[in-house]
């Protein structure tokens, strides 16, 4: 029997937003099969559930999209009002960030400052029980804040809530996206965990996927997947695109999100910041001088 991997789409923050996923979608969902996407994590800000995150889950351009919401907290009170602020609004699924290396969540106990709060995940372990029967539950993380060895303390009570999965993303905190994956902490973490484990971390090449279908139970794509967003579908057609098509398709996405944004934005000025940052993922074969154009005036100029 053919192991069930699983693909996922990793969230993050002003890029994965709905106009990019719809986008990301609408070209390439045929192609690649169920494909997993996540929101960028959603906070409550001033006592309560930031409204722009929110309509970003419930944004009608998410239709026909296998969408998991993605949650940032620091204690189990804000945990209970963004799940059941999501459960209102329909959700049958949440993530948990456990993963964002961003100094001011980790200093706030928000994100992977979470890590090196064992008591505060016991009491949400324990709140979980009253969402059995209505909510999935999933983590995203990170292997510590300074030691990759970290985790081992976590694994007890990670094992004591009712999970789909773990995502693992191999650095520390500190080290936020640079810097030497741990593989071997990784290795003795997943070991102990009871839960099917996903692994998060520069996964650029569909090789890089291939290589780890015999150790985990899937993968999630963030960079990689900005960077080159055929990376699912070349993946599963078993084929590689070339650069010249690579290219085409980098190009036709981020086009087709500016188009979307263009009618949710007020003006030029703020179609151009909102796109800008997708050029810092264009293609590294593209030419550079189109590429230095879109990193000053986004697609909104051109």
């Amino acid at each position: 029997m053919e192991k069930d991997f699983k693909l996922m789409a990793a969230p993050l923050q002003g890029l994965t937003e709905a106009p990019w996923r719809s986008g990301h979608f609408r070209l390439f969902g045929e192609r690649q099969g169920d494909v997993e996407y996540f929101t960028p994590f959603i906070r409550v800000e001033k006592g309560e559930v930031r409204k722009r995150d929110l309509r970003d889950f419930t944004s009608e351009l998410n239709e026909g999209l296998n969408l998991t919401p993605q949650i940032i907290f620091r204690d189990v009170e804000e945990w209970r009002l963004l799940v059941d602020t999501l459960v209102d609004a329909g959700a049958k699924r949440i993530d948990m960030n456990m993963g964002c290396p961003f100094p001011p969540q980790v200093r706030k106990g928000r994100g992977a400052g979470l890590l090196s709060h064992p008591k505060i995940l016991a009491e949400i372990s324990e709140a979980m029980r009253q969402y059995a029967d209505s909510v999935e539950f999933s983590v995203k993380m990170r292997l510590g804040v300074n030691d990759a060895n970290e985790a081992l303390g976590l694994v007890e009570i990670l094992n004591s809530m009712q999970l789909r999965h773990v995502t693992v993303h191999p650095r520390t905190a500190s080290q936020q996206y640079k810097g030497e994956l741990h593989p071997d902490a990784l290795s003795d973490f997943a070991a102990g965990l009871r839960h099917p484990v996903i692994f998060n971390g520069e996964v650029s090449d569909p090789s890089e996927i291939e290589a780890l279908v015999e150790k985990f139970d899937g993968v999630m794509a963030g960079r990689g997947l900005l960077r080159r967003p055929t990376l699912f579908a070349e993946y599963r057609a078993g084929l590689e695109l070339t650069v010249e098509e690579r290219e085409r398709c980098w190009l036709e996405l981020i086009k087709g999100t500016t188009a979307v944004l263009e009618k949710m934005l007020c003006g030029a000025a703020q179609l151009r910041d909102k796109t800008r940052p997708y050029w810092e993922y264009a293609p590294a074969t593209m030419d550079r001088k189109i590429v230095k154009y879109g990193k000053k005036n986004g697609m909104g100029s051109t």
